[in-house]
């Protein structure tokens, strides 16, 4: 049997979680990611230095890396600086953070690398050489691009940060500039994939924006592969709270112009336990119901699997996961 060409698309730690089991098994990937966050490290990247902001890029490195690599162990490291302590009014005030404190050695790497070429998506690839991954990543876009909502009040919000702390009903996600290209790299993935995976990740912040990037839904539509989208567990506050299976599947149509682009959703057959799902709820996330009548009236087939993995929080199993994929690709 030949080696599939798989296609995931995604951002976030539930895209780096799907690609930790993915690399592990026969499949050659290529990695569809995000490039709109403006929070924490990355946002102070992209405010401070103009550039495209490199985080969930780092992440999914690291996932495809292999574990004692060393520079992947670098990637990892955060700083926590101090600084010198301030004064105010002639008083010791409380140490101030240095100017390093928060960033993360891999984005500032990918940051610098970016500086050096004159291009992220180069910068991406020569980070991935020096990794030594397993795969070969893309950003959505090459372009600097600004995360935009419409709220269901009729409010536009600008900002993964800001869109994400209004904890409003999100009806709508946009890109500014709107027309932003994809890297020719990534339509010939999905041109040629045998699989193209869509999450697991937050709906509207890490899902949706690789989708109104330019071309992608129609390379998607066209591509021969088998397309399945990774249900999440779990709701999202800001995002996604109160939302059934069928509700986000619902959204990623509004999105392709009413087109299902997958067809097969995987999602996890297994409770979380009672204890950690009362922890989740009081933060405002609580399980995603499944709905299968109305999934079923949206054409969508659902595969359900025991893909879940408990360590104190409540995520995928990157193995499980992984598996079956791979089995539902027919590998």
């Amino acid at each position: 049997m030949k080696s599939p060409s798989i296609v995931s698309i995604g951002g976030g730690s539930g895209l780096s979680t799907l690609l930790r089991g993915l690399k592990n098994g026969p499949g050659r990937l290529s990695v569809i990611v995000t490039v709109t966050d403006d929070g924490g490290s990355s946002g102070r990247i992209r405010d401070e230095l103009g550039a495209i902001p490199p985080g969930d890029i780092r992440n999914c490195m690291i996932a495809l890396s292999e574990d004692e690599n060393l520079m992947a162990r670098l990637f990892r490291v955060r700083f926590n600086s101090k600084g010198a302590r301030g004064e105010l009014d002639g008083h010791s005030s409380k140490a101030a953070r240095g100017e390093l404190d928060g960033h993360s050695f891999g984005n500032l790497f990918l940051a610098a690398m970016a500086d050096v070429t004159g291009d992220f998506a180069e910068a991406v690839r020569l980070t991935s050489e020096v990794l030594a991954i397993k795969g070969i990543i893309y950003p959505s876009t090459n372009s600097l691009v600004t995360l935009r909502a419409k709220m269901r009040g009729g409010e536009w919000i600008d900002g993964e940060t800001s869109i994400t702390g209004a904890r409003g009903r999100i009806e709508r996600i946009e890109l500014n500039p709107r027309h932003a290209e994809p890297l020719p790299g990534a339509l010939e993935a999905i041109a040629r994939a045998d699989i193209v995976t869509l999450g697991p990740g937050s709906l509207y912040t890490s899902l949706i924006p690789n989708l109104v990037v330019e071309k992608i839904i129609d390379a998607i539509e066209h591509s021969p592969a088998k397309r399945i989208y990774i249900q999440n567990i779990m709701t999202q506050p800001g995002e996604t709270e109160g939302y059934t299976a069928a509700d986000h599947v619902q959204a990623l149509m509004d999105h392709c112009c009413g087109r299902l682009l997958f067809s097969q959703a995987l999602v996890n057959s297994v409770a979380p336990s009672a204890r950690l799902l009362d922890r989740y709820r009081a933060d405002g996330a609580d399980a995603v119901e499944l709905d299968r009548p109305r999934l079923k009236a949206l054409g969508v087939e659902t595969v359900e699997c025991d893909l879940l993995a408990e360590d104190g929080v409540i995520r995928h199993d990157p193995d499980r996961l992984a598996e079956a994929v791979y089995r539902m690709g027919g590998f």
